[in-house]
Parts: structure tokens; C-alpha cells; sequence
């Protein structure tokens, strides 16, 4: 089943994505419904990106919720040295992902894709094996790489295959919800697991979904890819690497260590230089790692900062909704993650829906919508009690998943429309990197939170009632800047429609 190109980024295909677009089939396929429903191989083809794609949503919360018991086992040190066992992960995925968007068009996305999802499952095998701490932080670096190299090729594979309207819209829809249905299972899993049996589990898990998306990566049609770029731009994945490390690794340990501390900020300003180099570098090198061109167009730069609004404030409520959880309504582990599966309905319902919102409105009112429902959803926290009442806490954490969902699915087709085939794996890479500098979100929120707890306190220990208060005051943040999104893209829409 060939692929078809996808039209050239021109303002027509801009036009496009901000308006209703009309259900088209696609020619060159044949086998394209203009309803949107998939043929035995598009199956096939969607199961196995899903698969992957909810395998490396599971990764980062399955071992969140097993931290405690991972230390304890292995003899970690301290809590600081255990969270690298998270951040190990986090670091790699986020500052690979540029260097290897580019690589799958040099490469061939079919081939990195099954690559990375087989080094996903042998170092998921190894981290289940792992006897110290040193060889499982070693273990989730190798899980972290190989997420940065499966997550672009995914989502290149899926917008290649895939033609622009319906199908593509239901394919990245029920992308969407299991890669938010991974991290609230992952949650779940994570609890009932290691509880039941012994954190070395949740990787077996792990190490199971990559071995069922390794077996359907094989089995993959064989897709025609354009010709792309003939060689690697060297300078610019050096410094888009570090840059995006020490942004992300700022960051990530600011918020537990403290912002003016040497290694936090310093990691935060030499990221932000190096990216400005980046960008520098780009606009004179014959074939960069990330076009200007296309890291220009309005649709990729707004639906790219959308993307940061959602994943960041939802990431962050997520956080301190399992602060809340445990440590004001004392819930256990898996008490807190059974708390979640509403969200993760919530995000499933949305997932088979947005697609014929996205036909009917276009990405850009239904990414405005998002944003809306996710931020009425996360204000509404604010309503949440200290004790009892776990009603309120399952229908605001559900209307928020639901508005995630929207956000995420359109945010992606928004950037990927129009974009053509040579720059597909580029721009793969870019709609997936939201999720992975998320830490923005979590870190701001949880220092809300904290400086507010605290001056409820004041010099004694918070209670109940002043943790309460921090957490009511990161949530209410979370959804104001959702809000001040949506408001953006409605803003953004009105402006080039005008256009």
C-alpha cells in the first residue's frame, strides 16, 4: 500500500488545518474511506504505533510508583540519587528526540522505529535483571534513547501512512488517548504490581509490550518514503543535544533543589544559549537538523507552544493530585491509582471522538476547546475537599483528561498537516518533544504549591489543611494558563483566517 506525498507547506495547506477541512479520499491508497475507517494493514499499522506509543507512556509513571520499593531493594543511597531512576529516562528522551526525527528521514522511519522499539525491550529486559543501582540507571538511559528514537519515527510512520483528513484524524485520535491511557495505567500498574509481586515486574511488563510491538513492527508493510536529507547535520544535533539536556535537567532538579543553586540554573541558562546557537547554526548549514523553514511556519510554532500549555499543566495537576490523594485524603498507592481510571476513560472517550470534531470544526477550534474544557477542569480542583467526597475529585480529574486529549490529538494535527514528506520525520519529532519538557510544568507547579503551603504554615509543620491550600493554589495556576491557551488559539485562528 504505497503513500502519498502530503502537500507542500504553503499558506493554502496553513488555511487548511485553522479551517473545517473537507473529507477527501486518497487516490494514491485506494484503499482510503473518506469516513475515516481503516483497512486490514491500516489496522495492523495502527495497533503496532499504539502499542509503542502507550509502551512509552507506561514506561515513566509505571516506575514512578514503584520508586520506594526500588530503593529499598537495590539500596539506593538517598531520595535524591533514587529520582535519577525517573530522570535517567526523562533526559535522553527529551534531548534525543531532534537528533533522531532527523535520522529516521536518513535512515528510513520503518527501519528506527523497529530498532528502537528492540532496544526498548532488551534494556527493559536488562533494568528487570538490574542488581545495583548503578546498572538500572545505566538501563534507563537505554530506555530513554530508544524512546527518543520510536516516538518521531511513530508519529512519521502514522502521518505518512495515513492520509490528511478523516483517517488521519482517527488514527492520531486514538493515538492520543492510549498515550494518556499508558501514563494512568501506568499509575494504576504500577501500584497493583508492586504490591502484588516485586517492582522488577513493571519492567517484565514493559519488556512484554516491546517484544507484542516488535513482533508487529516486523510484520509492517513495506512504506515508500521520499528521499531526504543525504548527510547529518553534526554541529546542529551537538548543541540541540546539550541544549535541550540542560534546559530539561535544570529544569527537572530545580524544583527539588532549588532554582538559584549552581547546577540548576547554570544547566538552565548554558540550555538556552546552546539552543540560540542552534538557531544560529541552522540558518547557515545546507541541510540542518531542523529546517527554519518549517520550524518558522505559524502552525508549527503555536500548535508546538499549545503543546508544552497542555502536556505541562496537565503533567503538573497530575503530580499534585497524587499529593493530594495520599497525603491529605491518606490514600494508599493503589487507592490513588483506581482515583485515576476516570481520567483514563475520560481520555479513551475523547480519543474516538476528537476525529469527527476535527472533520467538522479544524484543528484549531478544537485545540482551542481543549484547552478550554482541560483548564474549566483543572480551576475546578479548587472545590476539592480535605476529606471524603472523592465525586469531585473523579469528575474534575475526568473533564480535565477529556480537554487533554482534545488538546494533544489537534495540537498534533495542526503540526503535521501540510507539512511535506521529507520534513515529516522532523516535524514527528517536534510534536512528540511537549511531552518530555513537561518538567517546566511539574517544576513551576510544585513550587507554587510549596511556597504557598508554606505560608499557610508559617513556622510550624503544614497540616492537612495548609497542604490542602499549596495544592489548591498550583491547580488553580495549572488552570488559568490553560485557560490564557485557549484564549491564544482562538486568537490565533481569528488572525490567520483573517489572513
Amino acid at each position: 500500500m504505497a503513500v502519498t506525498e502530503s502537500s507542500p507547506p504553503t499558506d493554502t495547506a496553513t488555511r487548511d488545518v485553522l479551517a473545517p477541512a473537507a473529507p477527501t479520499a486518497d487516490a494514491a491508497a485506494g484503499a482510503a474511506a473518506t469516513d475515516g475507517s481503516f483497512s486490514t494493514r491500516g489496522w495492523l499499522v495502527l495497533i503496532t504505533l499504539c502499542c509503542a506509543t502507550f509502551m512509552c507512556g507506561l514506561d515513566f509513571s509505571i516506575v514512578t510508583v514503584a520508586l520506594p520499593d526500588i530503593g529499598s531493594s537495590l539500596g539506593f543511597s538517598s531520595a535524591g540519587t533514587l529520582q535519577w531512576v525517573a530522570t535517567a529516562s526523562l533526559l535522553p528522551s527529551a534531548s534525543l528526540l531532534p537528533l533522531f526525527a532527523r535520522v529516521a528521514d536518513l535512515v528510513g522511519r520503518k527501519k528506527l522505529f523497529t530498532f528502537g522499539v528492540a532496544l526498548f525491550t532488551l534494556f527493559s529486559l536488562g533494568a528487570a535483571l538490574a542488581n545495583s543501582p548503578g546498572v538500572l540507571i545505566a538501563t534507563r538511559v537505554g530506555q530513554g534513547t530508544a524512546a527518543a528514537m520510536i516516538a518521531p519515527a511513530a508519529i512519521a510512520l502514522m502521518t505518512g501512512y495515513f492520509p490528511e483528513g478523516p483517517q488521519r484524524a482517527r488514527a492520531l485520535g486514538l493515538n492520543g488517548a492510549v498515550m494518556s491511557l499508558g501514563f494512568v495505567l501506568g499509575a494504576l500498574g504500577g501500584g497493583v504490581i508492586t504490591s502484588g509481586f516485586s517492582w522488577r515486574w513493571t519492567m517484565v511488563v514493559l519488556c512484554v509490550m516491546g517484544a507484542l510491538a516488535l513482533a508487529g513492527a516486523l510484520a509492517l508493510p513495506s512504506m515508500r518514503e521520499a528521499a531526504a536529507a543525504k548527510r547529518m547535520d553534526i554541529p546542529g544535533a551537538v548543541l540541540a543535544t546539550l541544549g535541550l539536556f540542560g534546559l530539561v535537567f535544570g529544569i527537572s532538579t530545580g524544583g527539588d533543589k532549588g532554582w538559584v543553586r549552581a547546577d540548576s540554573l547554570g544547566a538552565i541558562v548554558g540550555g538556552l544559549i546552546l539552543l540560540g546557537a542552534f538557531l544560529l547554526v541552522e540558518r547557515r548549514h545546507p541541510e540542518p537538523l531542523i529546517p527554519l523553514s518549517v520550524l518558522g511556519r505559524p502552525t508549527v510554532k503555536w500548535s508546538g507552544l499549545f503543546g508544552v500549555v497542555t502536556f505541562g499543566m496537565c503533567a503538573g495537576t497530575t503530580v499534585l493530585l497524587s499529593l493530594y490523594m495520599q497525603d491529605v485524603l491518606g490514600f494508599t498507592p493503589l487507592q490513588a491509582g483506581l482515583s485515576y481510571l476516570g481520567e483514563g476513560a475520560a481520555a479513551m472517550l475523547g480519543g474516538m471522538y476528537v476525529s469527527k470534531l476535527l472533520g467538522r470544526f479544524g484543528g484549531a477550534k478544537v485545540l482551542a476547546a481543549g484547552l478550554l474544557i482541560q483548564g474549566i477542569g483543572t480551576i475546578a480542583m479548587f472545590a476539592l475537599p480535605q476529606s471524603g467526597n472523592v465525586a469531585t475529585l473523579i469528575v474534575t480529574s475526568s473533564v480535565m483528561g477529556l480537554g487533554h486529549v482534545f488538546s494533544v490529538v489537534s495540537f498534533i494535527t495542526v503540526m503535521t498537516t501540510g507539512v511535506t514528506e521529507e520534513d515529516q520525520g522532523v516535524v514527528g519529532g517536534l510534536s512528540q518533544l511537549p511531552q518530555y519538557v513537561a518538567a517546566i510544568g511539574v517544576a513551576g507547579l510544585s513550587a507554587i504549591a510549596a511556597a504557598r503551603t508554606n505560608a499557610l504554615s508559617g513556622r510550624s509543620a503544614p497540616d492537612a489543611a495548609a497542604t490542602l491550600g499549596g495544592l489548591h493554589a498550583g491547580m488553580v495556576t495549572a488552570g488559568v494558563v490553560a485557560l490564557v491557551g485557549a484564549g491564544l488559539a482562538a486568537g490565533a485562528l481569528r488572525k490567520r483566517s483573517g489572513a
